[in-house]
């Protein structure tokens, strides 16, 4: 990115790469905050390829998934990377067009992926087939030695929890648990919601331990007090009899 940032004059490159910053900094925990650094990005430096795919991955994380899909797409162009392919397939998704983004799953580009590209590529194709209520095609299309494999690589949790959650929509219960389980043990970030799928699966319900006090319990201490100091006012007499 900074190369690319590099065909500008200075003054904008440092104005760009600081929306491009805010764009990552934010587009987890505030999308749409993302999305607008990112446009301003696109207003200064649209010809510039890493700032497409900033705005692509910001308008897709916000769900505008056609505005996404230009943006990766113009990013391809300019640089002629096939990066993006699943994450333009998963756009078609978004639009409802789950048969495109079955098709970009066989396309020759699928193989010049690297692996977790690939990976990436197969749990796009399966969210395909799940859209179109292909479930065994969707169990099938997961089935890979990636899944298979006992290395734990960046994906292998993700693509276990798929394969898990497939299982469970097909009803086979005891399978579903079983690879929730192995999703979890692999999850060491906590990517994913393993844990409460098979807590959900066990029947556990969790109980917050911090219950708030009884809203009662203020007014039952005033009597309380009210009761004594009406004892000590019978003790003493009351002071304008006196």
């Amino acid at each position: 990115m900074r190369q690319e940032l590099m065909s500008l004059p200075k003054t904008l490159a440092e104005d760009v790469a600081r929306n491009l910053v805010m764009v990552a900094k934010l587009i987890d925990e505030d999308p749409e905050k993302a999305y607008a650094y990112s446009r301003i990005a696109l207003r200064l430096a649209s010809r510039v390829a890493a700032v497409r795919e900033a705005a692509g991955f910001a308008a897709y994380a916000t769900q505008k998934y056609a505005e996404a899909l230009a943006e990766f797409r113009a990013a391809r162009r300019m640089t002629g990377s096939v990066d993006l392919w699943p994450v333009m397939a998963d756009c078609e998704r978004g639009l409802g067009r789950p048969e495109r983004a079955l098709a970009m799953a066989g396309e020759p580009e699928v193989q010049k992926l690297d692996k977790a590209g690939q990976v990436e590529m197969r749990l796009v194709a399966a969210g395909a087939r799940r859209d179109m209520d292909q479930l065994d095609a969707a169990i099938v299309t997961l089935q890979s030695p990636e899944l298979a494999s006992n290395s734990i690589q960046p994906w292998t949790a993700r693509l276990r929890y798929a394969y898990a959650d497939a299982l469970l929509a097909a009803g086979r219960e005891d399978e579903a648990r079983e690879w929730f389980a192995k999703a979890l043990e692999s999850d060491k970030d906590g990517t994913t919601d393993a844990s409460d799928r098979l807590a959900e699966l066990d029947g556990v319900e969790f109980v917050d331990a911090i219950e708030e006090e009884p809203e009662d319990a203020e007014d039952g201490d005033t009597d309380v007090a009210d009761s004594r100091a009406g004892d000590e006012r019978d003790e003493h007499g009351d002071d304008s009899e006196r």
